[in-house]
């Protein structure tokens, strides 16, 4: 299967990269879930649709071993956590260069439009990919998130118009354009915005009284625009770019308590970033890569109703970031990577209130990578060298090493059993050093130990996954009460994480233009807090993590109307590391019933879609106080020029 440069401009997934001019991929994307070492989910724009998945953080729901913090509505923060490992252990990837926010180490996923996802992968320990930056392996596990490839068709221009309104206020444009202005050069630009109110009913339970109402200072206002471009030099030389800049101005409901719904406070996000890719082959047997990166950010709070006056935060971060790659392949089964990475971080805030002095710290990664693979067998190691220097704060240096395998079991079927093990740590945040009356300067790095052994099957209408894991983690960062008013951040903290996931799909087509799909996904998490015998925590399921949960999807595609009704659920969690009364959140189900069909004119493309969720509206939680939608509704058309 042949495929033009453009198709691998920074694909995440197979990592063959032969030439520049054009590239043969051996497997497909979804094959490669299958023969991976380590643990690799997919979820491509076909899957978005069938599945009818709404935006990223609904499709991360899909994805088995994922938790999910959503603090509800089209504008609540949605952070995601893999394995028990939290959500500072995800790394998130974007076209191939990893997204920072170095001040409390968590990306806010609901700033990325899935409008612009050409496919989503989470990796979970190391990467077959070999040909990446030493950053792209610092974290337990990596969600990638690629957006939609250049044109390589024409030299025409293509449109695409699209427009979403649904419940609660929400209204959502979005543009895009791209065209090639000659065989080697090719480009696209593409602006969205969002409008929601988010003033969605919802019920509060105590005792036996019942109160319904609506949440209040909850409008969401943003917009992002985004420019890229791809220019193939000539056969051996190919230049990627991208800048971005995204601007959400917001209100932030607070939590949900009996009796009381008042908030004024209000969050404004901006985040510019630029970023450049080039690559290059010397010969058929030596590659190299370069990426350079600038990353502003800024976030201004304001609580009107905070005792004593007026409480605000401004907090001012930037990132310069730069890596090389260099791929060696010697022989047909042998390939080495070295890797070596650069960046510089720095915070200031609007008061000595809220972060110590003006923190600033650089990074030196450098890891050596060999991966082995025949028509059976891959096996890929690999050491990481991290080095952190902080001005204030304690440096911090470590050698990680990780190691995986796949094998195929029968020669002619695609059965695989898979291993791997991975060693990473994670350096604290600069809140977690440096914030007032919280943050330590003392703190040493979280370090992190995980085991995956699984097995993997595939044919012509069915995929199977499952994995068996077992994580660790030590000095845990916690807070604990220093007096009654200031907290302190000290390792203290040890977990242990036993779990399983599994993945199914089956396909079956009726006739000639009639398919069924069936997937669906189920993960088991047994997180356990194991920091200190006789604690009031010890031996309990860490807080937000719940031990079961699961998804599923039927879809029936046809030349009338496609139709798919979907699920997700997970079962009772916990708000707090110690159980306390009263404060467990019931699990749940949600139901939801997409519907779309296709309208083609010659070139022209029309899409209409309805998505019903929440249909059962059933009231639930994510995060304690911060209850989630009810049945809502939204509409989508799409046309394509």
């Amino acid at each position: 299967m042949v495929f033009s440069v453009v198709m691998a401009q920074t694909d995440t997934i197979t990592g063959r990269v032969h030439q520049l001019e054009e590239v043969t991929v051996t497997e497909t994307q979804r094959k490669h879930t299958v023969t991976s070492t380590s643990p690799l989910h997919l979820l491509d724009r076909q899957d978005i649709l069938t599945m009818g998945v709404t935006d990223i953080a609904d499709a991360l729901h899909r994805i088995p071993g994922i938790t999910i913090r959503d603090y509800g509505g089209a504008g609540g923060m949605k952070t995601v956590s893999v394995r028990g490992f939290g959500a500072k252990h995800t790394g998130v990837c974007y076209d191939g260069i990893m997204l920072s926010e170095c001040q409390s180490g968590e990306i806010d996923l609901s700033r990325y439009s899935l409008d612009q996802v050409d496919h989503l992968s989470l990796v979970i320990g190391d990467n077959d990919d070999i040909f990446i930056p030493a950053r792209q392996v610092t974290a337990p596990a990596v969600l990638n998130i690629q957006t939609l490839r250049l044109p390589t068709e024409d030299k025409m221009p293509h449109l695409t118009t699209q427009l979403k309104v649904g419940s609660f206020g929400y209204v959502s444009p979005f543009l895009r354009y791209e065209q090639n202005l000659s065989s080697r050069f090719a480009f696209s630009a593409v602006a969205e915005y969002v409008y929601a109110e988010n003033d969605y009913p919802y019920t509060i339970q105590n005792m036996t009284v019942r109160q319904h109402d609506h949440r209040t200072n909850n409008r969401m206002n943003s917009g992002y625009g985004e420019f890229s471009f791809l220019w193939n030099i000539n056969a051996l030389n190919r230049l990627t770019g991208k800048v971005y800049y995204y601007d959400n101005d917001r209100q932030l409901p607070g939590q949900v308590r009996y009796y009381t719904n008042v908030s004024k406070e209000t969050l404004r996000d901006r985040n510019f970033f630029g970023q450049l890719v080039y690559q290059t082959r010397w010969s058929n047997r030596l590659s190299l890569k370069w990426l350079g990166k600038f990353n502003w950010y800024s976030s201004s709070y304001r609580d009107p109703l905070y005792q004593g006056g007026v409480n605000d935060a401004d907090y001012w971060q930037r990132e310069a970031y730069t890596a090389v790659a260099l791929l060696y392949t010697p022989h047909e089964n042998w390939s080495f990577d070295y890797s070596a990475d650069y960046a510089f971080n720095n915070l200031n805030g609007s008061s000595g209130r809220t972060v110590v002095g003006h923190p600033r710290r650089h990074t030196i990664l450098q890891s050596a990578t060999v991966r082995y693979k025949n028509e059976r067998l891959t096996v890929l190691g690999r050491l990481l060298y991290s080095l952190y220097l902080n001005d204030e704060a304690r440096n911090m240096r470590r050698l990680s090493p990780s190691l995986s395998l796949s094998y195929r079991v029968i020669e002619d079927i695609d059965w695989y059993v898979r291993m791997s093990y991975k060693n990473i740590f994670r350096a604290p945040t600069f809140n977690e050093n440096y914030y007032y009356h919280y943050g330590s300067l003392d703190l040493k790095p979280e370090s992190t130990h995980q085991i995956n052994v699984g097995t993997t099957f595939s044919n012509s209408n069915v995929q199977l996954t499952l994995d068996g894991y077992y994580n660790q983690v030590y000095d845990k960062i916690m807070a604990v009460p220093y007096n009654m008013f200031v907290w302190h951040c000290i390792n203290v903290g040890k977990v242990e994480i036993l779990g399983a996931d599994a993945t199914f799909r089956v396909n079956q087509r009726l006739t000639a233009d009639q398919l069924l799909s069936l997937s669906g996904s189920y993960s088991y998490q047994h997180a356990q807090d194991k920091t200190l015998n006789g604690s009031t925590s010890y031996g309990h399921q860490l807080a937000y993590i719940p031990e079961h949960t699961f998804s599923g999807s039927l879809s029936y595609e046809n030349p009338w109307l496609n139709l798919s009704v979907h699920t997700t659920g997970m079962s009772r969690r916990w708000a707090n590391n110690e159980h306390y009364d009263d404060t467990d959140m019931d699990g749940y189900v949600e139901v939801g019933l997409t519907a779309w069909r296709q309208f083609r004119f010659g070139r022209h493309l029309l899409e209409g879609r309805f998505d019903l969720k929440n249909l059962f509206n059933h009231q639930y939680e994510l995060v304690r106080f911060y209850p989630m939608p009810g049945r809502s509704y939204q509409m989508t058309i799409n046309y394509k020029f």
